[in-house]
């Protein structure tokens, strides 16, 4: 059944702040619905029936929650989670309708002011953390194909997301050069980790090992050599981005209260990555490969560059062996000052002197050369470096109205005077945005309030993402509604 639609485009707030701009409005994280039975024909296409009847299972609304089939007396025993619920916006029919119809969401984009979005579908952001491999790529595969199709004829302001599956650096450039070669997608969201079973627990049952993991963060510690998918993004020019959750975690573990769960997890789940890139080393062996954390805001990056900074200052080889060798101490002189001071409290004991003072030679001499280099494999060598690794390589997608943005843009307080790379991620769609149409005069608001300026504001809205966006394919552009602004953008820096 079609239906005609008589809606005359409204000239909202946010569509005449962007008439004032002067440059694009680049919306870097508009999340969309499914429209469910549409997938489950392209699941079936990919994978057959019995594939389609096991992930209608687990679809939301069925049994995706284990905390809604528990007892409380359950929820407790297990420590489950509390997880989200109503998180669509509702009050609005229309903006509900406008986040699962392309064409729709197309004709409405310039009301929120904004001249191109980065799309990212709701069940596409959750498909590589399925567990099962089977299941995991035939739903990859299937809403690949699903979205490329449907966003194709609005190719012009919307692009969706390819969800690219990690368990494996295998399966993760299979699907990529499908996504990329035969879909013609060209933005990926990768998960931001893999949960893996530590060995060591696997004794005890199957129950036990299913808790008991760790966090594979593709870089450090890794269990498998990711360079190569590194490699093939950077070959096919693709940006990483990733979109990740950390409830369920320690930290967000409440029972019976989701917005404990929910605050900060988008930003610890990134901080995860992004710290495991960064001393891992895959920026500095891949100099021009850029990634992007949707979400979270952008305050936890701009602490995190600041903390990296400071700990190499005070944590380096050569401060470690200046400041903290114990191997320093002159012994003799501090047992005579221990003797002068200390009196009743550690006579008769001096020959136990270091136990409590944190110096054990014995327990922390370095066991492997380098051991105390821990900036080695990021090619750390002096705090310029830091900044040039982080800061040339991540981006942090922030919500319209996230006031903690000055942090990113205080150039006073990040070290080196730096603008830390926020962009606009509205997270569109989703129950923080009950008016799409707000998008853009949310963001002003935040010059209108003083809490940015103009020129950080543009850097928000505009630079920020055409930098990202271009840095491995100058044609991203091509054929859209921003093309000549990118075009004029890459000229005035010089490529």
């Amino acid at each position: 059944m079609t239906i005609a639609l008589d809606r005359p485009t409204q000239k909202t707030k946010s569509a005449q702040i962007r008439e004032k701009l002067g440059y694009p409005v680049i919306d870097t994280d508009v999340h969309t619905q499914e429209f469910e039975p549409a997938v489950l024909d392209y699941l079936e296409q990919v994978a057959g029936s019995a594939i389609v009847e096991r992930f209608k299972e687990h679809l939301p609304g069925a049994s995706r929650f284990k905390w809604y089939k528990q007892t409380w007396e359950e929820r407790f025993n297990y420590r489950t989670n509390r997880p989200n619920w109503w998180g669509r916006p509702t009050k609005n029919t229309l903006n509900l309708a406008t986040i699962s119809l392309p064409k729709l969401l197309h004709e409405r984009l310039q009301e929120a002011g904004t001249d191109f979005a980065v799309v990212y579908p709701n069940l596409a952001t959750m498909a590589p953390n399925i567990g099962n491999e089977e299941m995991r790529r035939a739903v990859c595969r299937a809403l690949n194909n699903y979205h490329a199709d449907i966003f194709r004829p609005y190719a012009d302001r919307l692009t969706p997301i390819a969800a690219i599956p990690m368990h494996t650096p295998q399966e993760a450039i299979e699907e990529l050069e499908y996504a990329v070669k035969v879909l013609g997608l060209k933005t990926i969201q990768i998960p931001g980790y893999v949960r893996r079973p530590i060995p060591a627990f696997e004794k005890y049952g199957k129950e036990v090992a299913n808790e008991v993991v760790w966090l594979d963060n593709f870089g450090i510690d890794s269990e498998y050599d990711y360079d190569p998918f590194w490699a093939k993004c950077v070959e096919l020019k693709v940006v990483p981005t990733t979109h990740a959750s950390s409830q369920g975690w320690t930290t967000q573990r409440s029972v019976t209260n989701a917005q404990y769960n929910h605050i900060n997890h988008f930003a610890f789940a990134a901080e995860a990555l992004c710290k495991s890139l960064f001393f891992g080393g895959v920026t500095r062996r891949f100099p021009t490969l850029k990634f992007a954390f949707l979400e979270g805001g952008s305050a936890w990056g701009a602490s995190l560059y600041a903390d990296i900074i400071w700990h190499w200052e005070t944590r380096n080889k050569e401060h470690l062996l200046k400041n903290n060798n114990p191997a320093n101490i002159d012994r003799e002189e501090l047992m005579r000052l221990y003797a002068l001071y200390g009196g009743e409290l550690v006579d008769g004991r001096l020959d136990k002197l270091g136990s409590g003072l944190g110096f054990h030679t014995d327990l922390i001499a370095p066991s492997e050369p380098g051991e105390l280099n821990e900036f080695a494999d990021a090619g750390i060598e002096k705090p310029e470096d830091v900044r040039d690794r982080f800061l040339n390589h991540f981006y942090f997608g922030t919500e319209s109205d996230d006031t903690r943005v000055a942090q990113a843009f205080n150039r006073k307080a990040n070290p080196y005077g730096v603008r830390i790379k926020a962009f606009l991620g509205s997270d569109s769609g989703h129950w923080d945005v009950p008016d799409i149409t707000t998008v853009t005069a949310n963001a002003y608001a935040l010059v209108e309030g003083e809490i940015i300026t103009e020129e950080d504001l543009r850097h928000f809205l505009s630079i920020h993402p055409l930098e990202l966006y271009t840095s491995l394919d100058q044609d991203f552009f091509k054929g859209t509604a921003v093309e000549k602004e990118a075009e004029e953008y890459l000229v005035s820096v010089g490529r």
